[in-house]
């Protein structure tokens, strides 16, 4: 009996001893496993890139609007009907595609005479009906030249007003992506000379996230934490902002 107790005793001392060994052992192995991983974590640099590129509009939106002031409607139809055939043959007579142009709803608006007092009446003085026609076309410089020569309508009784017109780039998708690359590059860069003085490199990229991507004109030093679309002018500068973290080596 003294035999076998002695003996259960020694074996759960054994017990013991293995189960405190295993944990020492896996707590070295789960230390070293989290400063690794804190090594990795730690152990990496954040810089920002940015790319510029300047381009040249593709395409073009001209809206011009043309009116007539009339004492009743039919007239007014009448008049505003005319005007728009007027137009459309200038248009094409300068060498735009009738496919081009985008004739809208015709608005009326109504005017109600004063009376003494400069207050509206019931009684309507006019009718002030309005039509807009809309040029869509890639032949940027024909249409550009024709938006500024077209007041010359004003001389056929054809009251006109002419926008200025908005300028685009079809191919922004593929720019952006180009921008991008370009603007990460310029990131890695930075790193690379931000580290050199402490003897170490620049391993593999860790994250990336897009910052501004903004379209301005070329003489613009406009910023915009939301990005800028310029459409007002035909030659644009690019800019691509991206933030980036690179691992050191």
């Amino acid at each position: 009996m003294e035999g076998s107790r002695i003996l259960r005793n020694s074996q759960i001392i054994i017990l013991g001893i293995c189960i405190a060994a295993a944990t020492i052992i896996s707590s070295i192995i789960l230390s070293k496993g989290f400063l690794k991983i804190t090594k990795f974590v730690k152990e990496q640099i954040t810089v920002t890139g940015s790319a510029q590129k300047e381009i040249k509009s593709d395409y073009l939106v001209w809206r011009s609007t043309f009116s007539t002031r009339q004492g009743d409607l039919k007239t007014g139809y009448r008049k505003l009907n005319e005007d728009l055939g007027k137009v459309k043959k200038y248009l094409t007579g300068k060498g735009i595609n009738e496919k081009e142009v985008i004739v809208s709803q015709i608005s009326t608006t109504k005017v109600y005479k004063k009376n003494e007092k400069g207050n509206d009446t019931n009684e309507i003085q006019w009718y002030v009906l309005s039509q807009t026609i809309e040029v869509r076309s890639k032949d940027i410089e024909r249409v550009d030249r024709v938006s500024r020569e077209s007041t010359e309508l004003i001389e056929e009784n054809i009251e006109l007003e002419s926008q200025a017109p908005d300028y685009f780039y079809t191919k922004l998708d593929e720019l952006k992506i180009e921008m991008l690359a370009k603007a990460t590059e310029n990131a890695k860069l930075r790193a690379e000379n931000m580290v050199k003085a402490t003897g170490n490199k620049i391993g593999s990229i860790r994250s990336a996230k897009m910052g501004v991507f903004q379209i301005t004109p070329i003489t613009s030093t406009d910023v915009s934490d939301w990005g800028v679309n310029d459409t007002s002018s035909l030659e644009k500068k690019v800019m691509a902002v991206v933030s980036a973290s690179f691992a050191i080596e």
